[in-house]
């Protein structure tokens, strides 16, 4: 049975997203110092634009992400341990976070905005807790990413009855708009019953 028939699962997948991102952002927290030691052994080499820069942008980047693997794939096993999920279940959602954090951290860093700008709604609509960890998991994402230009369309569709996190996704068929302001399944599109969609943001509108 498909979680778009299966609302138990679909609550369970959604439910196990948000802790899975907390657990993550307490592991790669506690790495955070790893990262910082990084960055500052950066900073004067790009500040000084020098050919020598740029094995040391990638260093620094290569571990940003291996933190932020590790921590994801922490967080995963373990809900796969405590029999929270199978291990199926627990690789999917991994994938919905993994997929979240790298399109709002790829956004910000090409477009150079503000989260709620990915978002298109304020973040004070999100529950404290929820923006908060969300924000920070995706400041880390920006470090790992940052050596990349990665494009949106290449991470892929997001598909009713999968799992997302916060922001708003477009229907690829009518472009309806569905704002979500807390982790919830994707339901078809209201308007068309059409099942893709698409990540917007403010820098669409322009």
């Amino acid at each position: 049975m498909s979680e778009d028939h299966n609302p138990s699962l679909s609550d369970k997948l959604t439910a196990a997203y948000d802790l899975m991102l907390e657990r993550m952002h307490a592991a790669a927290e506690k790495a955070e110092p790893i990262v910082h030691a990084a960055a500052e052994k950066l900073e004067p080499m790009v500040d000084a634009a020098t050919d020598k820069a740029e094995p040391i942008v990638d260093a620094a980047a290569d571990k940003a992400e291996a933190i932020m693997n590790a921590a994801l794939k922490s967080a995963r096993e373990k809900a796969s341990e405590l029999g929270e999920l199978s291990r199926e279940e627990a690789e999917k959602v991994s994938d919905y976070i993994k997929r979240d954090l790298e399109d709002a951290a790829d956004y910000l860093n090409r477009e150079g905005g503000e989260l709620k700008d990915w978002l298109k709604f304020d973040l004070d609509v999100v529950e404290q807790r929820v923006g908060q960890i969300f924000s920070e998991s995706v400041d880390r994402t920006r470090e790992a990413i940052a050596r990349f230009e990665l494009e949106a369309n290449k991470r892929g569709e997001w598909h009713s009855g999968e799992v997302t996190g916060i922001g708003t996704l477009e229907c690829k068929a009518c472009g309806e708009k569905l704002h979500f302001h807390k982790t919830g399944h994707i339901p078809p599109c209201p308007k068309c019953h059409g099942s893709r969609f698409r990540r917007i943001s403010s820098s669409d509108d322009a």
